[in-house]
Protein backbone atom coordinates (compact mmCIF):
# COMPACT_ATOMS: atom_id res chain seq x y z
CA UNK A 1 0.00 0.00 0.00
CA UNK A 2 1.20 3.55 -0.95
CA UNK A 3 1.73 6.30 1.55
CA UNK A 4 0.69 9.10 1.52
CA UNK A 5 2.07 12.35 2.90
CA UNK A 6 -0.49 15.04 4.17
CA UNK A 7 0.65 18.18 5.28
CA UNK A 8 -1.73 21.30 6.29
CA UNK A 9 -0.36 24.85 7.94
CA UNK A 10 -3.10 27.50 9.63
CA UNK A 11 -1.94 30.94 10.70
CA UNK A 12 -4.68 33.79 11.70
CA UNK A 13 -3.48 36.90 13.45
CA UNK A 14 -6.09 38.73 15.77
CA UNK A 15 -5.93 42.24 17.19
CA UNK A 16 -7.83 43.65 19.87
CA UNK A 17 -8.24 47.22 21.06
CA UNK A 18 -7.73 46.84 24.83
CA UNK A 19 -8.05 50.60 25.81
CA UNK A 20 -8.04 53.90 23.79
CA UNK A 21 -4.36 53.66 24.05
CA UNK A 22 -3.42 49.63 23.94
CA UNK A 23 -3.56 46.93 21.18
CA UNK A 24 -3.32 43.46 21.70
CA UNK A 25 -2.25 41.63 18.20
CA UNK A 26 -1.97 37.71 18.05
CA UNK A 27 -0.88 35.81 15.71
CA UNK A 28 -1.03 31.83 15.81
CA UNK A 29 0.28 28.69 13.92
CA UNK A 30 -0.41 25.62 13.45
CA UNK A 31 1.03 22.63 11.10
CA UNK A 32 1.40 19.16 10.63
CA UNK A 33 4.64 19.93 12.34
CA UNK A 34 4.66 22.98 14.43
CA UNK A 35 2.42 24.31 17.01
CA UNK A 36 2.87 28.03 18.01
CA UNK A 37 1.83 31.54 18.98
CA UNK A 38 2.72 35.10 19.86
CA UNK A 39 0.89 37.70 21.70
CA UNK A 40 1.96 41.71 21.56
CA UNK A 41 1.11 44.27 23.47
CA UNK A 42 1.40 47.75 21.61
CA UNK A 43 0.68 51.57 22.69
CA UNK A 44 -0.15 54.19 20.29
CA UNK A 45 0.07 56.62 18.95
CA UNK A 46 3.67 55.65 18.96
CA UNK A 47 2.94 52.21 18.03
CA UNK A 48 5.85 50.95 20.84
CA UNK A 49 5.61 47.34 21.71
CA UNK A 50 5.23 47.06 25.44
CA UNK A 51 5.25 43.32 25.92
CA UNK A 52 5.14 40.53 24.19
CA UNK A 53 4.14 36.76 25.11
CA UNK A 54 4.80 33.31 23.37
CA UNK A 55 4.89 29.55 23.33
CA UNK A 56 6.19 27.17 21.34
CA UNK A 57 3.29 23.89 22.20
CA UNK A 58 4.89 21.58 19.48
CA UNK A 59 7.50 21.57 16.82
CA UNK A 60 9.25 19.19 14.36
CA UNK A 61 12.46 17.88 15.94
CA UNK A 62 10.66 18.81 20.05
CA UNK A 63 13.36 21.03 20.28
CA UNK A 64 13.00 24.14 22.74
CA UNK A 65 12.99 27.19 20.77
CA UNK A 66 14.45 30.32 22.78
CA UNK A 67 11.20 32.19 22.28
CA UNK A 68 10.69 34.46 25.15
CA UNK A 69 14.51 35.26 25.45
CA UNK A 70 13.48 36.91 21.90
CA UNK A 71 10.42 38.12 22.80
CA UNK A 72 11.91 40.09 25.87
CA UNK A 73 14.38 41.62 23.01
CA UNK A 74 11.80 43.09 21.01
CA UNK A 75 9.99 45.04 23.61
CA UNK A 76 10.15 48.69 23.12
CA UNK A 77 10.44 47.99 19.82
CA UNK A 78 8.27 50.71 17.72
CA UNK A 79 5.64 49.49 14.21
CA UNK A 80 6.73 51.09 11.30
CA UNK A 81 9.67 51.17 8.71
CA UNK A 82 12.67 49.53 9.79
CA UNK A 83 10.79 46.88 11.56
CA UNK A 84 11.32 43.89 10.12
CA UNK A 85 15.28 44.06 10.06
CA UNK A 86 14.84 45.04 13.22
CA UNK A 87 12.53 42.01 14.55
CA UNK A 88 15.01 39.82 12.05
CA UNK A 89 18.14 41.40 13.38
CA UNK A 90 17.15 40.61 17.84
CA UNK A 91 15.63 37.16 16.84
CA UNK A 92 18.79 35.81 15.00
CA UNK A 93 20.57 37.06 17.62
CA UNK A 94 19.01 34.16 19.75
CA UNK A 95 18.00 31.36 17.86
CA UNK A 96 17.55 30.49 13.84
CA UNK A 97 14.06 29.13 13.78
CA UNK A 98 12.61 31.39 10.83
CA UNK A 99 9.02 30.98 12.61
CA UNK A 100 9.95 33.59 15.55
CA UNK A 101 10.25 36.24 13.78
CA UNK A 102 7.78 35.42 10.94
CA UNK A 103 5.32 35.60 14.03
CA UNK A 104 6.12 38.55 15.53
CA UNK A 105 6.35 40.40 12.07
CA UNK A 106 2.98 39.18 11.48
CA UNK A 107 1.47 40.57 14.96
CA UNK A 108 3.21 44.08 13.76
CA UNK A 109 1.55 43.92 10.35
CA UNK A 110 -1.98 43.15 12.43
CA UNK A 111 -1.53 46.42 14.06
CA UNK A 112 -0.87 47.99 10.76
CA UNK A 113 -3.74 46.76 9.19
CA UNK A 114 -6.21 47.47 12.08
CA UNK A 115 -5.77 51.29 11.35
CA UNK A 116 -6.59 50.51 7.76
CA UNK A 117 -9.67 49.41 8.44
CA UNK A 118 -11.22 52.96 8.72
CA UNK A 119 -8.98 54.24 5.57
CA UNK A 120 -11.39 50.90 3.58
CA UNK A 121 -13.84 52.38 4.47
CA UNK A 122 -13.30 55.36 2.73
CA UNK A 123 -13.63 53.59 -0.44
CA UNK A 124 -16.25 54.62 -3.28
CA UNK A 125 -19.22 52.00 -3.87
CA UNK A 126 -18.67 52.10 -8.00
CA UNK A 127 -16.68 49.01 -8.99
CA UNK A 128 -14.40 50.53 -11.12
CA UNK A 129 -13.56 53.44 -8.30
CA UNK A 130 -13.20 51.23 -5.77
CA UNK A 131 -10.97 49.30 -7.36
CA UNK A 132 -8.75 51.92 -8.47
CA UNK A 133 -9.15 53.30 -4.66
CA UNK A 134 -7.39 50.16 -3.78
CA UNK A 135 -4.74 50.56 -6.14
CA UNK A 136 -3.77 53.68 -4.87
CA UNK A 137 -3.71 52.78 -1.37
CA UNK A 138 -1.29 49.84 -1.78
CA UNK A 139 1.05 52.15 -4.32
CA UNK A 140 1.12 54.88 -1.08
CA UNK A 141 1.68 51.89 1.47
CA UNK A 142 3.35 49.04 0.15
CA UNK A 143 3.33 47.17 3.28
CA UNK A 144 -0.46 46.40 2.68
CA UNK A 145 0.66 44.01 -0.17
CA UNK A 146 0.29 40.46 0.23
CA UNK A 147 -0.11 41.32 3.76
CA UNK A 148 -4.05 39.74 3.76
CA UNK A 149 -6.59 38.39 0.92
CA UNK A 150 -7.97 41.43 -0.52
CA UNK A 151 -4.19 42.30 -1.20
CA UNK A 152 -3.06 39.28 -2.12
CA UNK A 153 -0.99 38.31 -5.51
CA UNK A 154 -3.88 37.32 -7.93
CA UNK A 155 -6.41 40.08 -5.75
CA UNK A 156 -8.32 42.20 -8.55
CA UNK A 157 -8.02 44.78 -6.11
CA UNK A 158 -4.18 44.63 -7.05
CA UNK A 159 -4.29 43.27 -10.72
CA UNK A 160 -2.08 45.00 -13.03
CA UNK A 161 -0.35 46.68 -9.82
CA UNK A 162 3.17 47.78 -10.92
CA UNK A 163 4.91 47.60 -7.22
Amino acid sequence: MTTILCYSRNRSTSVEQIDPETMVSTCCLQDSLTEAFVRVRVRFPELKILDAEGKFVRTNANVKIPIEEVLHKIKGVRIGAGMKKIIRGLAGEVTECAEVPNLIEECCHGVILAFTKDALALAPKREVAETEFFKQMVKENIRLYNRCAAFAPGSPLVEGLEL
